[in-house]
């Protein structure tokens, strides 16, 4: 939906200001930042957090990886193993907060 807009208004660059000039990265993490803390969210996610999120949440749904290798920007699909394992870390702390609490000490 953002593209199709922004194709609309004639952007050039996929986030862009309203001076028509691409952000920069450090524009992306102020907005980052500032969003975090709408959101009430206590750490910095930066942009490489949420892009990591974004691929390990697409393997968690079993999007194929010759799908989101083009977007990922890797050039092997070996590469998009750390994904899984983002996923398998997420998991595992979910069934240990589950389970914890049960340990008898």
């Amino acid at each position: 939906m953002h593209i199709q807009m922004s194709i609309k208004k004639g952007a050039e660059y996929l986030f862009e200001s309203s001076w028509k000039k691409p952000y920069t990265d450090r524009g992306i993490r102020k907005i980052s930042a500032r969003y975090s803390k709408t959101a009430g969210i206590k750490t910095s996610i930066s942009p490489r957090v949420l892009r990591n999120f974004l691929f390990a949440w697409m393997k968690k749904n079993n999007v194929d990886d010759v799908l989101i290798q083009p977007y990922s920007g890797h050039k092997h699909l070996d590469s998009l193993e750390k994904y899984n394992k983002l996923v398998s870390f997420s998991e595992a702390k979910k069934e240990y907060e589950k389970v914890i609490r049960k340990f008898p000490v």
